[in-house]
């Protein structure tokens, strides 16, 4: 696990902390920032499964369907 460290700065109205390259997440990604006590946790945000099932849906179809062989599975001693 990697343990950096960073302070936190205002923005305007907003406190900021700067995420070191070591942990951070890129460009744009959408964070969830939960609080407990003295704990912040950032993650970054799941993609609604509706998103992803598009995304998939986007993708290129195969040019072709690989089938597998018919040959059934060794014998395996003691079974």
């Amino acid at each position: 696990m990697a343990v950096v460290r960073s302070r936190t700065f205002r923005s305007g109205n907003s406190q900021v902390v700067r995420l070191p390259r070591e942990v951070a997440f890129g460009a744009e990604v959408p964070v969830t920032i939960v609080r407990s006590g003295e704990v912040v946790t950032i993650y970054p945000t799941r993609v609604p499964i509706q998103d992803m099932i598009e995304r998939l849906a986007a993708l290129p179809k195969p040019s072709a369907i690989e089938t597998r062989d018919e040959e059934p599975p060794p014998e395996r001693p003691g079974v």
